[in-house]
């Protein structure tokens, strides 16, 4: 279906660990795409590595820490010294939210996941900027479903991705002139290891089966089924390819109609 859709563009994924950000580079080899993959886990890129050169296509692990300006010089200084240019930046770090009532959340854990999940995307973004000007390509920003539901306890979180949203308009705003195309994916339940986990564990609390906790919440969904990461991971290839040439600014709901947007 991503057949030949970013041939042979270079495509950087931060948070390329398990799950979705596996997926995302994953779709993209499978489209024709070499991928740089950044992380802190170097087993885990390093499977992920092997997987796209499996495809026929190149793959650069580069462990670093997204919080860390060293570590953003060295993933961009990897990606151009060894492909010569970025084509598509997608931005899938994050920090996996507490659950807590905002009045009760800790100003210093709201604060780190700013950083990890808005300030280096930002950064990030601001040392590739001239790469991806002369590519005249393109980033896509992982967002969450969060924006908009009203799940409680997750106030800190749905500030992190707010603002995260609002960050991949501005650079929408600034970068279009230049060429260069923005735009968010917002995820609902992603079935894949922590869901499912987690579905385990209420169905556990519960005394039922997991598929029981599944059917309550896919009837929450239009098609009443929950995204796997490889749907996520299409959204993001279409995004960064040149089907998607006249759109920017703009956020897509993949969520199997849980939300309506």
């Amino acid at each position: 279906m991503t057949a030949m859709l970013l041939d042979d563009k270079v495509v950087l994924v931060s948070g390329a660990g398990p799950g979705l950000g596996r997926a995302i580079a994953i779709r993209s080899a499978l489209a024709g795409a070499d991928v740089v993959l950044a992380a802190r886990n170097e087993q885990r890129l390093a499977d992920v590595a092997a997987e796209v050169t499996a495809i026929g296509r190149k793959a650069l692990p580069v462990p670093a820490d997204v919080t860390d300006p060293a570590g953003l010089a060295g993933i961009t200084d990897a990606a151009l010294s060894t492909f010569g240019r970025v084509d598509a930046l997608v931005h899938n770090v994050f920090a996996r939210p507490r659950q807590v009532e905002l009045l009760d959340a800790d100003a210093d854990a709201i604060r780190s996941e700013f950083d990890t999940g808005v300030l280096a995307a930002l950064d990030l973004t601001r040392r590739l900027a001239p790469a991806l000007v002369e590519a005249r390509g393109a980033v896509v920003v992982i967002n969450s479903m969060v924006i908009r539901n009203r799940l409680p306890l997750f106030g800190a979180y749905r500030m992190v991705k707010q603002s995260l949203l609002a960050l991949a308009r501005g650079l929408s705003i600034e970068l279009g002139p230049l060429g260069v195309r923005v735009n968010s994916v917002a995820p609902g339940y992603i079935w894949d290891g922590p869901v499912k986990d987690r579905f385990a564990r209420i169905a556990d609390e519960r005394g039922v089966d997991p598929q029981q906790v599944y059917a309550e919440v896919a009837a929450e969904t239009d098609l009443r089924r929950l995204p796997e990461p490889d749907e996520i991971a299409d959204a993001v290839v279409f995004f960064a390819s040149n089907l998607a040439r006249a759109i920017t600014g703009q956020c897509l709901d993949v969520t199997a109609g849980q939300t309506h947007h």
